[in-house]
């Protein structure tokens, strides 16, 4: 598709742009036309940075609503294939990070239950344990949508905004599930007196 397109050279990309103008017009029927022209673009960039079929189905996902998103942010004259790419490959590198990001935490979360950290007597091991067992409880008690938005702050390293484009929500709500969650969290986690 994408070497279509490329063959079709000046006439491709500014059909292109027109679709931009028309998507920045909120015009659902050019986004689908868009879509069919570059998922299969955007889904092997992001199976080669990903290397993981239902990761890279996500990040397709996400570019796509990205472009819905901040198709303000395209500069007229620009060639939409490029930015696209650019936003995919963006999306595809941060996907991996996160899931980078969570296997070494639940590593760190198993070497600490498990072994403790090398020269860690028995009792902070069991303390240690303890805490982390509180704190899993702590977090399933929270409603989804606000264990979700924590998540993805504390273990993705995602920001506010991220957090909102990632669950399709405006950034208000995305900042109210952290701060309802935060406060959750502490009151579950105070010591008892």
């Amino acid at each position: 598709m994408y070497r279509a397109n490329q063959a079709a050279g000046g006439i491709s990309t500014e059909h292109d742009q027109a679709l931009m103008a028309r998507i920045l017009d909120r015009d659902e029927v050019a986004l689908a036309e868009l879509y069919d022209r570059y998922h299969g673009l955007v889904f092997t960039i992001a199976l080669r940075i990903t290397g993981d079929r239902a990761v890279a189905e996500e990040v397709v996902q996400d570019v796509f609503f990205a472009v819905w998103r901040t198709v303000a942010g395209f500069q007229q004259g620009g060639r939409p294939a490029a930015w696209i790419i650019g936003i995919a490959r963006h999306r595809a590198i941060d996907a991996t990070r996160t899931r980078t990001f969570r296997a070494r935490m639940r590593e760190q979360e198993l070497e600490w239950v498990e072994t403790g950290t090398a020269g860690q007597l028995p009792d902070e091991r069991l303390e240690r344990a303890v805490l982390s067992a509180q704190v899993r409880s702590a977090l399933a008690s929270l409603a989804p949508p606000q264990r979700e938005a924590l998540e993805l702050a504390y273990y993705g390293g995602l920001s506010q905004a991220e957090i909102a484009g990632r669950m399709g929500t405006p950034i208000g709500t995305a900042k109210t599930r952290l701060r309802l969650g935060l406060l959750h969290l502490r009151r579950e986690l105070e010591p008892r007196c």
